[in-house]
């Protein structure tokens, strides 16, 4: 007999949700849109809006090209606070 257990949260997932509200909340903070940010970076309008929802898992240079046009530390977007 098959059990009915609840699936357990993907803790991977978890970070890549929170990186997403990081980046959001710094760009926001800054005035920026999407699409500005995604010019800043040359990448497109729909993978910056991916990471944001913790949809995608960038690369570690994403990651630190993203803090760099954001204007912080590449360490703000990744540690747990």
């Amino acid at each position: 007999m098959a059990s009915k257990n609840k699936p357990q949260r993907d803790p991977r997932r978890e970070e890549l949700r929170r990186l997403g509200e990081r980046v959001r909340e710094e760009r926001r903070s800054r005035g920026l849109t999407q699409e500005a940010l995604a010019e800043a970076l040359d990448l497109s309008v729909a993978y910056v809006s991916l990471i944001e929802r913790g949809g995608r898992n960038p690369p570690y240079t994403t990651v630190v090209a993203i803090a760099r046009a954001l204007g912080v530390p590449a360490s703000r977007m990744v540690a747990d606070e």
